[in-house]
């Protein structure tokens, strides 16, 4: 079954009403009747076979395809506008552009890997966003996001059309000041009580952590729960607890006498993914990126 043709004349009245915020603003701005740009939107619409905004107080808001249809519309006409320039020599091609999301739990070292990754195989225009789960996820399927670093993957109904690589498993440990280094002793009995900052249950390690200290008859004496773990590893340094995590997280601050291991946990694993959504056209990177990246 072939695609619907898009009118872009249609698309340039609907990025003009998302932009202006009201159809008479539109109409005014692209000196055209009300009547007829409602028509028109209504008429792009039934070709998209998606409801584009939604009315609320008499104002228009996108709805979650519409804010699709939306950026896409800006990276078509901004296209078009450079390939106008580019024809008359005014100015070179713009960089290829890549989005990268990633949980605040997640290393800065594997974030900053993923970059220089991304740079080797192509010159490119990188943006950053950290977050929590759900927020990055909604970006990703919405397709505002190429490619999302997280330690867990939905399920279930969360999961459709999305598409995680492993790109690193590490047994995890306990860490804490040099003033916790007595508690390797009878490890891991000695740490039950202990003051501890732990993920919150975003994470996958979290519910892990649960698990092993029920099957060990450990009590998890919570102080903090966080997701930074650039939060958690200045708490630790400060002598405020102990926390979990994989040696790589925390190689700087062992080096530097900061940290000590205090023992590791067997069976417990810190996972990350790469995650890309289902979408018709892949950002060529994104894709290099998920067929090559593993720390």
């Amino acid at each position: 079954m072939n695609s619907p043709w898009i009118n872009y004349h249609h698309l340039y009245y609907f990025k003009t009403i998302a932009e202006e915020g009201t159809v008479s603003k539109a109409a005014e701005k692209l000196r055209v009747g009300q009547p007829t740009l409602s028509a028109q939107l209504k008429q792009f619409e039934d070709t998209l076979g998606v409801q584009l905004f939604e009315r609320h107080h008499k104002k228009l808001v996108l709805t979650e395809q519409g804010k699709v249809a939306l950026d896409y519309s800006k990276n078509i006409f901004r296209m078009g506008s450079e390939m106008y320039e580019v024809l008359h020599d005014r100015l070179k091609p713009l960089k290829p552009s890549l989005h990268l999301g990633a949980l605040d739990s997640v290393p800065k070292q594997i974030v900053l890997q993923l970059v220089k990754h991304a740079f080797r195989i192509s010159p490119c225009q990188i943006t950053l966003s950290e977050g929590k789960s759900d927020e990055l996820l909604r970006e990703l399927t919405a397709h505002r996001m190429d490619l999302m670093v997280t330690n867990f993957m939905p399920t279930g109904v969360d999961a459709k059309g999305l598409y995680p690589k492993s790109i690193t498993k590490k047994n995890v440990a306990f860490y804490g000041a040099p003033k916790y280094k007595s508690l390797r002793k009878g490890f891991p009995k000695s740490i039950s009580g202990e003051p501890m900052i732990l993920p919150t249950y975003d994470s996958k390690l979290r519910q892990d952590l649960d698990h092993w200290a029920k099957l060990h008859k450990i009590e998890l004496n919570v102080i903090t729960e966080s997701q930074d773990i650039s939060v958690k590893k200045l708490m630790a340094t400060s002598e405020m607890g102990l926390i979990p995590t994989a040696t790589h997280t925390v190689t700087g601050q062992v080096l530097r006498g900061e940290l000590v291991e205090i023992g590791q946990l067997q069976g417990v694993y810190e996972e990350l993914f790469l995650v890309t959504a289902q979408r018709k056209i892949a950002n060529p990177i994104a894709s290099k990126l998920m067929e090559s990246f593993v720390v």
